[in-house]
């Protein structure tokens, strides 16, 4: 019975494909058409017997009809290159995969061919957006991904994953990990910005950009609110905004890096994160039909330098804790962190999460890191009163004094309660 489910599965992943090649050569002339639906169901199952040929016969026989297929293939697609008609090489990639598709279904993996020939269903699909998504892209940040794809690909997994150093304070393979995960959120947001940050509006250029450097988004809102008033309201709600995605960011981030102060973190940060998020729908809840200039990092975050920048930072600050902790114990350590917390939240979570297990109590990393937080929203109410001023800038202000008074009094009340 089991090979009559992997046939039928041959079938099903070369009628699938076929279902959108067929749906794009729809207003083709009858006969032009190199192969449909029936042609691409056809071709899984003639993967499916070249697969089976291959069991049951001899190892070479695959080899031989499939080269027979194929130049069949190029057979037609080389007379119908030669018509008026234009032929594209994806026609051909598709055929090839489905004739794979239909062997390894037969040959012990028919979970793989089906949700294999589902995603490349999906991609061919996708033509249209994936080609504007292209469209709106720039030389940079095609650069930025393939750097990306090179930290994430070609260097993480070829790092040793034990301890080296002084005190024992450094795991290549996690040191690098970190880059990847807080590079990889910036890098995500930067990409999200490009690509509708100024299409639609002020409001989701500043939800993005929350995601990268709420403090960022803060700085350029604050110039634009001095100067645009008519529009106060909605630039105020979008800075309160980017605050309230910080809070998502820092809690996600300590969910995956250090998850032992996630629940202690969360307990304190939640109120400040409702409370900053009101305050940003009531100042946005008529919003301004105003589009906005690009808020940006003020650099690519793929550039290789920032990037490594960010690696000595992470390692010099997890020496620093290891050295702390021997000196002067976990208060020392404590210190530390909430020090490093002041310049860079994300470097004070990956400091954390690369601790020894049980060095620090739960309940101290988490309020530790609520006052890297507190700190950062202080940083932010300065900038606000510094470059909108009182007058323009206080609804931000009081938004974001909300959301700093919410997330004091929590931790005040957490730290007498431990």
């Amino acid at each position: 019975m089991a090979v009559y489910r992997d046939f039928a599965v041959a079938l099903a992943s070369g009628a699938l494909i076929g279902v959108e090649r067929g749906w794009v050569q729809r207003e083709e002339v009858t006969g032009s058409r190199v192969a449909g639906v029936r042609t691409f169901a056809l071709l899984g199952v003639l993967g499916g017997m070249i697969g089976l040929v291959g069991r049951s016969y001899h190892p070479l026989l695959p080899v031989v009809l499939a080269m027979g297929v194929i130049a069949i293939l190029l057979f037609g697609h080389f007379r119908a290159s030669s018509g008026p008609g234009e032929v594209s090489a994806t026609m051909f990639v598709a055929e090839l995969l489905t004739l794979c598709f239909g062997m390894i279904a037969v040959t012990g993996y028919p979970a793989i061919a089906i949700g294999a020939a589902a995603i490349t269903t999906l991609i061919l699909a996708l033509r249209t957006e994936l080609h504007g998504m292209l469209a709106r892209l720039g030389r940079e940040d095609v650069k930025a991904l393939a750097r990306f794809a090179i930290i994430t690909a070609a260097i993480l997994p070829f790092l040793p994953n034990a301890r080296f150093g002084p005190y024992d304070a450094w795991n290549p393979r996690q040191l690098w990990l970190v880059v990847v995960l807080v590079t990889g959120f910036s890098f995500a947001g930067y990409i999200a910005n490009r690509l509708v940050g100024a299409r639609y509006g002020i409001l989701a250029t500043a939800l993005i950009g929350g995601a990268y450097s709420s403090t960022a988004v803060t700085t350029a809102l604050s110039h634009r609110l001095r100067s645009d008033q008519a529009f106060s309201s909605t630039l105020s709600g979008a800075i309160a905004l980017a605050s309230a995605i910080m809070f998502v960011r820092v809690l996600i981030l300590t969910a995956i890096v250090a998850d032992f102060a996630f629940l202690p973190l969360l307990t304190i940060t939640w109120p400040a994160l409702i409370v900053t998020a009101l305050s940003s729908l009531f100042l946005i809840r008529n919003p301004a039909p105003i589009m906005s200039t690009e808020i940006e990092p003020s650099s690519n975050p793929m550039e290789v330098l920032p990037a490594l920048g960010f690696l000595v930072l992470v390692a010099v600050l997890a020496l620093a804790a290891r050295w702390g902790q021997a000196q002067f114990g976990n208060a020392g350590t404590a210190t530390l962190i909430l020090i490093a917390g002041a310049f860079d939240v994300d470097a004070a979570i990956v400091t954390l999460g690369g601790l020894k297990p049980g060095l620090l109590a739960p309940e101290v990393a988490g309020l530790i890191l609520a006052g890297t937080v507190l700190t950062n929203m202080i940083v932010k109410l300065g900038i606000v009163a510094i470059y909108a001023g009182w007058k323009r800038g206080k609804p931000a202000i009081l938004a974001l004094l909300s959301g700093t008074g919410a997330l004091g009094v929590a931790g005040t009340v957490r730290l007498f309660l431990q």
